[in-house]
């Protein structure tokens, strides 16, 4: 039996950047994101269960650097997925189908995921008071 070379699928090297291709990714991405979240919430509830010696130990890891960095992530992760699906939503009831309301839309998702992004670590590093 002889093998051919079969044609390879396009890969992202072809195509043309595009809004809407990387509001794609970037759904899958925080999904992933947010999966990995709620296993250092259940991990901070857990800790929370075993008392004050190991709440403080991941009240500390939360409070540095890398942990903040974390968290900021992760609330962004939480917005973008949010607003993305709310405008796939949208779109299943057939509003918004034509190229410019895609690219619209899509642009909204982002700024509207910065926009709650920032005003969710406002809050929380003002103690709750915007």
């Amino acid at each position: 039996m002889s093998s051919r070379e079969r044609p390879l699928s396009p890969h992202l090297q072809v195509y043309r950047w595009q809004i809407q291709m990387v509001t794609s990714i970037l759904h899958r991405a925080t999904g992933v994101v947010l999966a990995a979240g709620a296993l250092v919430i259940a991990a901070g509830l857990l800790s929370l269960m075993l008392g004050p010696s190991a709440w403080s130990c991941f009240t500390g890891v939360a409070g540095a650097w890398y942990g903040q960095l974390f968290l900021f992530g992760w609330s962004w992760a939480f917005a973008y997925h949010l607003c993305n699906g709310i405008r796939h939503i949208v779109q299943d009831f057939a509003i918004g189908h034509s190229i410019p309301a895609f690219v619209r839309s899509s642009w909204l998702s982002v700024a509207g995921s910065l926009v709650i992004t920032a005003v969710i670590w406002v809050c929380a590093l003002n103690g709750g008071a915007a």
